[in-house]
């Protein structure tokens, strides 16, 4: 797959079957989509194209309202997409200026003389443009007018549910990692560097990797103890994870990520790790001594390890 950071990277190409979106998550519904685009691109013998924009548009045009967490960092996506199969991946800046365009000059002057579009495939409830005013009525208006096809997708439906990156959002925030991952259609997965932390972990026969997210927009599962599975050089372990204030410890308003790989013993501060997200077990709670929370602890382990098993 080859990655454009912008329009202007791209050289116009003959037969190129697009799409449009921010598809953060990558889930099911994206997924049934872009199985279409490379369809398509394989039946005219040409090639498909995602194009996508980053800061999300609600970043740039509500800033002060916005508290927005994304499924996906830029790196993860990237490497989600690649998987698929992909030719063509525009990473394109979402500023203000850009969401001027009205729809019908994004079209002519982004679809059509920039990209190329042959074919552009969308999704059921596309909008686009300034103030979203773009529909699948005007796109086919416009397909008409420029000459490129249009393929409208429906959406994914799971158990008689639509699914939808917001509701994968709220599924998160609730701990509802379950559901999360059945609309995804893999693990919900956090990367971060392993920092130095107070060390209190080890103290309990319970040691610890502090995980710091570098971006600070990805979206943090809701506080609580998770069974996980943590890839460290290149291996994948099990492990148990606390999302939380550590209440019983440290009288602290930070929240931090830490998480207990089982079977593991190495040093590994300043590298990066994954965490994939398996199920939710429990809230975090304030126990009354150390000795109670190594007793819950190892209850959790044990939890853990046979949902993991």
């Amino acid at each position: 797959m080859k990655v454009y950071f912008g329009l202007e990277e791209f050289k116009k190409r003959n037969k190129i079957v697009a799409t449009i979106g921010t598809f953060d998550g990558v889930h099911l519904g994206h997924k049934k989509l872009l199985k279409n685009l490379i369809e398509q691109s394989k039946k005219c013998d040409g090639e498909n194209l995602l194009l996508t924009f980053y800061p999300h548009p609600r970043m740039v045009l509500f800033p002060d309202k916005n508290e927005m967490k994304l499924l996906n960092s830029q790196e993860e996506k990237i490497n989600l997409l690649d998987k698929l199969g992909i030719d063509h991946l525009i990473i394109h800046p979402f500023t203000r200026e850009f969401s001027r365009l009205n729809s019908t000059e994004f079209v002519r002057e982004v679809l059509v003389n920039t990209v190329g579009v042959h074919r552009l495939v969308i999704g059921y409830d596309h909008h686009f443009g300034r103030n979203r005013e773009g529909s699948i009525q005007s796109l086919s208006e416009l397909s008409n007018l420029y000459q490129f096809e249009l393929d409208e997708i429906e959406a994914e439906v799971l158990d008689d549910i639509s699914v939808s990156s917001t509701k994968i959002r709220n599924a998160l925030n609730e701990g509802n990692i379950e559901m999360a991952n059945e609309y995804l259609n893999y693990k919900y997965q956090i990367n971060g560097k392993v920092v130095a932390g107070k060390k209190l972990g080890r103290t309990i026969g319970f040691p610890t990797a502090n995980i710091e997210v570098k971006d600070q927009h990805k979206l943090i599962p809701c506080e609580g103890v998770y069974a996980v599975l943590v890839q460290v050089e290149g291996k994948k372990y099990k492990g148990m994870l606390n999302i939380g204030k550590r209440p019983t410890v440290e009288d602290t308003s930070n929240t931090t990520i830490e998480v207990h790989i089982f079977d593991f013993d190495k040093t590994i501060y300043e590298q990066q790790i994954s965490i994939e997200f398996v199920n939710r077990i429990r809230n975090e709670k304030k126990f009354k001594d150390t000795e109670e929370l190594v007793e819950q602890l190892e209850i959790d382990q044990n939890r853990c390890l046979s949902i993991l098993r």
